[in-house]
């Protein structure tokens, strides 16, 4: 197969990754090895909480949750913050036998019950601030790590109810798609595929007992759940999490200095919110510190020398989707030859094959969709056949992402196909031209659209946010990018404004920036 590509396999005396068959004995190999090792770092106090602890916790939960009624294969929702509340409920509902869907607490009321709702959730779980017209039950630990308490009085659960046919035994989570260029969808994802992924990433980074990271990005997404949280723990490490549950740019480096971290990783505009603040937060290196990781988004190559020359150490860029259980591929920490700025590195865990519209391999530096196979990979969506006819076939997952692997097997992105902006019987990359915005001196973040054309199909549109400070004129951008992108890519309005939306990941909203400014 001369257009795919296989990860390596590491020297089988230098890592060893973690043994696990799901969430289910995700710390079992912690507890005996390490028992009274730092698991967590939590909230404004950085409290302590030990893996014995944190396993007596679960347990403790998961007692009183099948006490409460919740049977073996039920789903509950899991509505919190990255708190302590979080990872307690998570892991308890996965030792009880519940199957969870973790949902970003801030969603409508209207959303998250109809997220539920497919789910065929009997309740949700909650750390505070209870979901509107859902019936949900608050976990609380309290200062006493050793406690864990279950108000279940509000909403006394119901009936079983049936499961959703796409479903199985096996199934550990029910993820949300980012819903950046579409509709959010729901992904179950089986004991098997969070195996999968989480033994990946340790074995991509070499996660062990000596790492320790902050909980950035949010918990209710691959990115923040898989990289960030489990694989860490299932590595033995330390997570953070910070106060108030969220990611707050002026308190990251108190927070790194305070754990002793030796990675994290972000979306882009984290990145970029980090370097931005350098200059006047920006501790001296960190001793521990040996590699950032950066995934959810395209990385601007800019912005990935610029931030390693801040940190002292290699900022690696990943690849990945809700649907591979996150991770699909990534640059690889030096000795190792395969990273390239501006390229996801190679495959990790996963077969990566380059397809042209017809479903053929394409050969090294032809451009076609990804395709991805692997153990990681889901089956499917709920509630959503044409969806997953469309994305999923034989095995492999259509990722809907443009990308060519080079000769050495490494990946490199060429945007969305659902983005693309068809200009005069051309293709333009609203991600590539992003990218060149972004090189503008005054630049600090752009989004590129279509905008309706008279004679049919769109013009190239974009709106940026300049860098505090400084001042330029449309003129001079759209002059900027002429000498950089072809006549058909350059585009022909430009609008400078004070922000632009985000998701909850720290990902660019599309569907947010067409129908603000695509008009």
């Amino acid at each position: 197969m001369a257009g795919s590509a296989m990860s390596s396999v590491r020297e089988p005396d230098r890592y060893h990754p973690p043994a696990l068959t799901g969430l289910v004995d995700l710390l079992d190999g912690p507890v005996r090895a390490r028992p009274d090792a730092r698991a967590l770092v939590a909230g404004a106090e950085r409290a302590e909480v030990t893996y014995a602890a944190l396993a007596a916790l679960a347990d403790t939960l998961a007692g009183r949750l099948t006490a409460a009624g919740l049977r073996p294969g039920d789903r509950v929702g899991l509505a919190a913050r990255n708190t302590v509340e979080f990872v307690v409920a998570l892991l308890g509902a996965a030792r009880a036998g519940a199957v969870v869907a973790p949902l970003d607490p801030a969603l409508p009321p209207g959303e998250l019950a109809a997220r539920l709702a497919t789910a065929g959730a009997r309740v949700a779980l909650y750390g505070e601030g209870p979901p509107a017209d859902v019936p949900a039950w608050r976990v609380r630990v309290p200062g006493d790590p050793g406690a864990v308490v279950l108000d279940t009085a509000p909403a006394p659960l119901g009936p079983p109810r049936p499961a959703p046919p796409e479903l199985g035994p096996d199934d550990a989570l029910i993820m949300s798609t980012s819903g950046t260029t579409d509709r959010a969808r729901l992904v179950p994802l089986t004991h098997a595929n969070v195996a999968a992924a989480v033994r990946g990433l340790c074995t991509a980074y070499e996660l062990g007992p000596r790492d320790a990271t902050v909980a950035v990005m949010p918990l209710f997404h691959t990115h923040g759940l898989i990289a960030a949280l489990l694989a860490t723990l299932a590595g033995g490490g330390c997570v953070l999490l910070p106060a108030g549950g969220r990611f707050a740019a002026g308190r990251f480096w108190d927070d790194m200095r305070a754990v002793r971290a030796s990675w994290f990783t972000a979306a882009p505009a984290i990145h970029e919110v980090l370097l931005d603040r350098s200059a006047d937060e920006h501790p001296e290196p960190l001793p521990s510190l040996r590699f950032a990781r950066s995934s959810s988004a395209p990385l601007n190559t800019a912005t990935q020398r610029a931030l390693e020359r801040t940190l002292g150490v290699p900022l690696l860029s990943a690849y990945g989707l809700t649907e591979a259980s996150h991770q699909g591929s990534s640059e690889t920490l030096p000795p190792g030859k395969t990273s390239e700025h501006g390229s996801v590195g190679r495959p990790a865990g996963m077969l990566i094959r380059i397809a042209d519209p017809a479903g053929r391999e394409c050969p090294p530096g032809l451009r076609g969709e990804v395709w991805m196979r692997g153990p990681a990979v889901a089956r499917g969506y709920l509630d959503d056949p044409a969806a997953t006819a469309r994305a999923f076939r034989g095995g492999w997952l259509r990722t809907g992402d443009l990308g060519h692997l080079d000769a050495d097997g490494v990946l490199f992105l060429g945007g969305r196909i659902r983005n693309l902006i068809a200009h005069a019987g051309d293709q333009v990359s609203p991600e590539y031209v992003e990218d060149v915005l972004r090189g503008f001196p005054a630049v600090a973040e752009a989004a590129v659209f279509g905008v309706p054309d008279v004679g049919g199909g769109h013009r190239v549109g974009a709106a940026v946010v300049l860098c505090e400070g400084e001042e330029a004129e449309p003129a001079q951008i759209i002059e900027y990018c002429r000498d950089r992108l072809a006549a058909f890519a350059v585009p022909g309005r430009v609008e400078v404004v004070a922000a632009l939306p985000y998701t909850a990941k720290g990902v660019l909203d599309r569907q947010a920036v067409r129908l603000r400014f695509g008009r």
